[in-house]
């Protein structure tokens, strides 16, 4: 698909199920303006787990994978530091299990984000560089493609100092949060990780219904009564180094819903953050988590995906919940970050908590960092 643009397109790039976007002809604050999303065209959209969601269409389009400009070359290893350490994330996970001993919570997904400097530099991600240059987010996705490859993998590289906003995230996630086409809306939500299948205990199969049952709820709220079922319960997921339990909950978009202008602020406050990557019930966890979290999550836990909308208004889209997502900025002199968590319930230990979480970093980041 080529749109032909009044306006002339500006750099930037987003990638998604095979399929390369090119050209950036206008960006839109989502919920601000849900209106725009109706203009045909393939939008690309990220949304922070604090509740900014941007979207950006592009003029292009084109079949095939996103063509990395150099090789990539990240962090050192041993320059990664934590919003949270050990002893920090286990008092956390005994902060959660007292609320639910309270009664204020059911579960709460308890995170941290890991970061480590790399600087601009040259379009490889080359530190020693010095050109003035973002490091180029489709040589991270490249290597994620090669050593991890995901589902929903995807990525929106818009470099900043133009006259759209910036954004830098690369994703290489196994979680779908929304499909909406034909008049339908899904979502497959993770919860209980383990090394390996024999590792997935009863808490992971009470986490993952507790979370299937919360976005059951939430997707009835712009669904048509009774149409709203779970299609697949506590599935067996393997991904390269882990195992997930998945399940999948779908419903019959009510039709008003479908047709509104601000389809996608409907959509979005009906379900958004994710319920897997926040908590039960979502309200009070959320509030929980403000607390024990000093930092925000950003782009992790919150979605990057897409939305194609056809010339008649017909209307498609794949978002994916943005976890084993990196992100880059310019602060600091330039900055990599990558986020990890884990769902705490009153049957969470907090050391086996810990080591969830450095599971699913351990492979990610040792990837980003040249570690094979």
């Amino acid at each position: 698909m080529v749109e032909h643009a009044g306006a002339a397109a500006a750099p930037g790039t987003a990638w998604f199920g095979g399929r390369v976007a090119r050209g950036v002809v206008e960006d839109v604050d989502v919920l601000a303006a849900p209106e725009r999303l109706r203009t045909p065209g393939l939008w690309a959209l990220v949304g922070t787990f604090e509740g900014d969601v941007h979207a950006w269409r592009f003029a292009e389009v084109a079949p095939g994978p996103v063509r990395p400009v150099g090789g990539w070359r990240g962090p050192s290893p041993g320059s990664w530091v934590s919003s949270l350490d050990a002893a920090g994330y286990r008092d956390g996970v005994r902060a959660v299990r007292s609320a639910v001993r309270e009664g204020r919570v059911y579960q709460a997904n308890l995170c941290r984000v890991l970061a480590a400097p790399l600087p601009l530099g040259r379009r490889g991600g080359d530190a020693a560089g010095g050109s003035g240059e973002e490091p180029d987010a489709a040589a991270l996705a490249a290597v994620l493609a090669a050593g991890n490859p995901a589902p929903f993998a995807g990525g929106v590289h818009v470099p900043g100092g133009g006259r759209h906003r910036a954004a830098w995230v690369v994703s290489a996630s196994p979680e779908l949060f929304l499909r909406v086409g034909d008049g339908r809306v899904l979502s497959s939500p993770i919860k209980g990780t383990a090394p390996t299948g024999r590792g997935l205990t009863a808490k992971d199969r009470a986490e993952n219904v507790m979370i299937t049952d919360l976005v059951r709820n939430d997707l009835q709220r712009v669904s048509r009564p009774g149409s709203v079922w779970v299609e697949d319960l506590l599935r067996v997921e393997a991904h390269p180094g882990l195992v997930h339990l998945v399940s999948t909950v779908a419903g019959d978009l009510e039709p008003a819903v479908l047709r509104a202008p601000d389809l996608w602020r409907r959509l979005l406050e009906a379900t958004y953050p994710p319920g897997s990557v926040s908590g039960a019930p979502k309200g009070a966890a959320l509030e929980l988590l403000a607390g024990l979290e000093p930092v925000p999550r950003g782009p992790y836990c919150g979605t990057v995906g897409w939305v194609e909308v056809d010339p008649d208004g017909g209307v498609r889209a794949e978002l994916a919940v943005a976890i084993r997502t990196f992100w880059w900025d310019r602060s600091g002199g330039g900055t990599l970050r990558f986020g990890t968590g884990a769902g705490i319930t009153w049957g969470s230990e907090p050391d086996g908590e810990w080591a969830e979480t450095e599971l699913k970093a351990a492979r990610l980041v040792g990837l980003a960092s040249g570690v094979r």
